[in-house]
């Protein structure tokens, strides 16, 4: 069974960087598509950034495009979502989530990934 933690969350100001971390246990991240999902109040839940590690390129929405960057580290079973310059419209629950057997075309559909952290809060405010 595979399990999913994310972590690095916080409170920052506008311009502000953070990194969130996810950490796979169960399996090894590099056999899965993995993403990162936001979810602000009042909004439906929407992709950051998705990709298949095994082939594929990495999707960004292009709300994102140019400020996030996903990575991965093996040796950690991990993946990282560095943001850059934050703004307030990014303040969300932040969710990684990762699956298996993902078709590149449904990298942006949440139905598809069958593991789920619990979710890390960043809220970018002054």
């Amino acid at each position: 069974q595979v399990q999913v933690e994310e972590s690095g969350g916080g409170l920052v100001e506008p311009g502000a960087s953070l990194r969130l971390s996810c950490t796979l246990s169960g399996g090894a991240v590099g056999n899965y598509a993995t993403a990162w999902f936001r979810q602000a109040p009042g909004k439906e839940r929407e992709v950051v950034t998705a990709r298949r590690w095994m082939f594929g390129t990495t999707y960004y929405a292009d709300s994102v495009k140019g400020r996030f960057t996903l990575s991965k580290d093996n040796a950690k079973n991990s993946v990282y979502l560095q943001m850059n310059s934050l703004k307030p419209d990014d303040t969300a629950v932040y969710y990684c989530a990762a699956g298996s057997g993902l078709i590149q075309s449904r990298l942006r559909d949440g139905a598809a990934y069958a593991y789920w952290g619990q979710g890390t809060q960043v809220t970018v405010s002054s």
